[in-house]
């Protein structure tokens, strides 16, 4: 993992030149400045603010006196990889001073070691913005508080949004720290009952949430509320508790950090940080791809892999909180110049879009990062699933669940796409946003990763207590919404593909979505589903139509659905048969159908959430592929000094969807199932040397190289799988 570190030889200056680190739920960017300090923003995963903003927890300063010579001729930053540290050093020889940064594994601590030539004093400071209360000067979409443009004769909402202070600790015995408090809660209960949900009984998910942290360091000498020194010496080692309580008094959230912190020091600090590096050691051995390109002029496959492990890096970092990663910033947004709040702006606000929010999650299982798809599974199959209930009963009067393409993380619509106008005031309870008023797809695709997960992992009681109750539900909406023709088939209509085809019959995501989940449903291996769950299965497969088509001078092709019209967007929806649903792709009938859907397509491109680099690699398609995500791969922020600061593109910096999709194209350029089946190489170069290690599904692991497109090494666990792979190269 050495070779994809990132390596600095001067500082940062500032927060563009910032580094990200993390534990799954709390996140750092760091970087030194010219000054020789080092700064870092501190952010949690769950730090949602009174205003349903997902806010950074603070920021925090250490300096050294006296200030290590020799940072214009002697230094370095790295981001070790393999033991997720990042190392500064700073002089050398007699004036050298490093630094090692890093957030513990398994403690919701960050530490700051220091060690010096010579002695020297350490200080700790917390800088805040949120100092008083302020009014924001512009509201992004989600933000709870926007109103619906999509009609106008909406009751506009109630009032500004007001951001409240941070509040900073007085009198701390040898430490300091901070905290925010929500005292209000903006957004939850007037969203409830605009759209008919206030009876839904639920505790509300802002109130009294308290979120900060708290500084300490060995002999410490407490200069004021916001400055904690660490006094002469050649060694220093500040630690930050980073904790969010919810619902919580301030009293009772200082209580939780005490707690937190006696449990980690009575561990040896060694002991700590030896779990720390065995957490990231065995993360980085359960998968990896190593590609290089010993003929290219440019070593494009390489930076390709790089950016694949920095990419993966990143989703550990932010993936093992209570919430699922944001794709607008994940949880290392920056400052930008000329938008309000500091660090807390991100474009798009606090709400999830599922098309977004699914796509660093599609490469997980095949990467066997299993455990941080827990987060994504909890939100929406968990802790959402009864509202989704309650509230497809209240606005289509019948049973099952449709998932909204747009929510909050406490499963409400934004009142800026349902509108403002109160559902007891209305005719049509759906929502008024015509971007997504039908788009409903989310549900398909949200059980369609079940399975994938169910498939990989063989985990019965994942079946049992998650997948089929949610198949059920999204199955029996559909099953109830729509009537039949006289041929007994679906008529999807009114719909839409996706956000770009407004006026459709059977949109095709919703029809390959439901090919897809009844076929793979009926092909469980196991004794949990019921004889009424098969029959019913099998009788809904019956009712979906076809797969649509389309001709163009005579040649046919995938098509967005049955009947389409009014394009508002630039989503490829035709291709979905493709990916995610797997209905047209290799080893499957029809290729030529995705391929020549592929040529038509109306949009293109290889950034942000685009995915024409996945249709490409599940299409077979190796050279057009290989193009598009090289492409991707360079394709950084410019204003960003980290490689894989992708974005803003169509959401944010650093952009997840861009990110989520580079992870999923290598991937599916090496390896592709179906059932049982493994395809391997489907849409490789012959000119790009691999070495790797992926999950399959039935706990299966592959691992193996080629060089000079010939396999040349390959091994199946459990054996008994070997006969299940196709190896589309020739053998060595």
């Amino acid at each position: 993992m050495d070779t994809y570190s990132v390596v600095w030889d001067s500082p940062g200056r500032d927060h563009s030149g910032s580094m990200p680190l993390g534990n799954g739920e709390i996140g750092l960017n760091a970087w030194i400045e010219d000054s020789g300090d080092l700064v870092f923003y501190v952010s949690r995963t769950d730090s949602w603010g009174d205003n349903g903003r997902l806010l950074k927890v603070g920021k925090i300063r250490i300096q050294m006196d006296p200030v290590p010579p020799g940072a214009a001729t002697a230094f370095s930053q790295a981001l070790s990889l393999l033991d997720g540290t990042i190392n500064i050093q700073v002089g050398e020889g007699a004036t050298e001073t490093r630094l090692r940064l890093w957030v513990d594994a398994n403690h919701p601590e960050i530490h700051v070691d220091i060690e010096s030539a010579t002695e020297i004093q350490a200080t700790a400071s917390i800088e805040l913005w949120r100092k008083e209360p302020y009014v924001l000067p512009s509201l992004e979409t989600s933000d709870v508080l926007h109103p619906c443009v999509f009609t106008p004769d909406d009751p506009p909402p109630p009032g500004p949004t007001l951001v409240e202070p941070d509040t900073v600790l007085s009198g701390l015995n040898g430490r300091i720290g901070w905290y925010h408090h929500n005292i209000k809660s903006v957004g939850p209960t007037a969203h409830a009952k605009t759209q008919g949900v206030e009876d839904f009984e639920r505790g509300d998910p802002l109130l009294h949430r308290t979120f900060g942290a708290v500084i300490s360091v060995g002999h410490a000498e407490r200069l004021d509320d916001r400055h904690l020194r660490s006094p002469s010496s050649s060694t220093h080692r500040f630690s930050i508790c980073v904790l969010t309580e919810h619902a919580s008094t301030p009293q009772q959230w200082l209580e939780a950090v005490d707690t937190a912190t006696a449990a980690s020091t009575r561990i040896p600090v060694d002991r700590r940080r030896a779990a720390h590096e065995q957490w990231w050691s065995d993360f980085w051995h359960r998968s990896w791809i190593h590609v290089t390109d010993t003929t290219a002029d440019q070593d494009d496959a390489s930076t390709v892999a790089r950016m694949y492990a920095l990419q993966r890096f990143m989703n550990a970092c932010a993936g093992r909180g209570q919430y699922p990663i944001k794709f607008n910033g994940s949880i290392f947004n920056v400052a930008h110049a000329g938008e309000p709040g500091d660090a807390d702006y991100r474009r798009w606000g606090p709400g999830y879009w599922w098309q977004n929010t699914r796509l660093p999650y599609t490469s997980m299982c095949s990467s066997g990062d299993f455990e941080l798809m827990q987060p994504l599974f909890k939100m929406y199959g968990e802790d959402l699933m009864p509202l989704f209930r309650h509230r497809t009963r209240r606005h289509t009067d019948h049973d099952g669940v449709y998932v909204p393409e747009c929510i909050f993380f406490w499963g409400d619509m934004f009142n800026e796409v349902y509108g403002w106008t109160p559902f007891e005031e209305r005719s049509d309870k759906i929502q008024a946003s015509p971007w997504h008023k039908w788009e409903w797809v989310a549900g398909l695709e949200f059980v369609y990763m079940l399975l994938d997960y169910y498939e990989h992992t063989l985990d019965e009681a994942f079946l049992s207590d998650m997948l089929l109750p949610v198949a059920h539900d999204i199955l029996t909406f559909y099953d109830q919404h729509y009537g039949t023709d006289a041929g007994g088939k679906l008529i999807m209509h009114p719909a839409q593909a996706l956000e770009t085809w407004w006026d459709c019959t059977n949109p095709m995501p919703e029809v390959a979505g439901l090919h897809a989940v009844t076929d793979r449903l009926l092909s469980l291996e196991s004794e949990l589903p019921s004889a009424e769950q098969i029959a019913f299965w099998t009788a809904l497969k019956k009712k979906v139509p076809d797969l649509p088509t389309r001709e163009v001078d005579g040649t046919t092709m995938l098509a967005p659905a049955e009947q389409f019209s009014d394009k508002r967007n630039c989503e490829n929806p035709e291709l979905y048969a493709v990916f995610p649903f797997r209905q047209v792709a290799i080893g499957k009938p029809g290729l030529e159908l995705g391929i020549e859907g592929l040529k038509h397509r109306w949009d293109r491109g290889n950034h942000g959430w685009r995915q024409d680099d996945i249709f490409m690699a599940y299409l077979g398609l190796s050279e057009q592929v290989r193009e598009s995500v090289v492409g991707r791969a360079r394709n950084k922020n410019a204003d960003s000094r980290f490689p894989a600061f992708w974005g803003p593109n169509y959401d944010w910096t650093p952009d997840q969807c861009h990110g989520g999709v580079l992870l999923k194209t290598l991937q599916a350029m090496l390896m592709q199932t179906d059932g049982r089946k493994i395809y391997l190489f489907p849409a490789w170069p012959s000119d790009w040397d691999v070495e790797f290690k992926m999950h399959a599904p039935y706990k299966t692991v592959v691992e193996g190289s080629m060089k000079a497109g010939k396999l040349v090494e390959l091994k199946v666990s459990p054996e008994s799988r070997r006969k299940d792979v196709d190896v589309l190269v020739a053998p060595g």
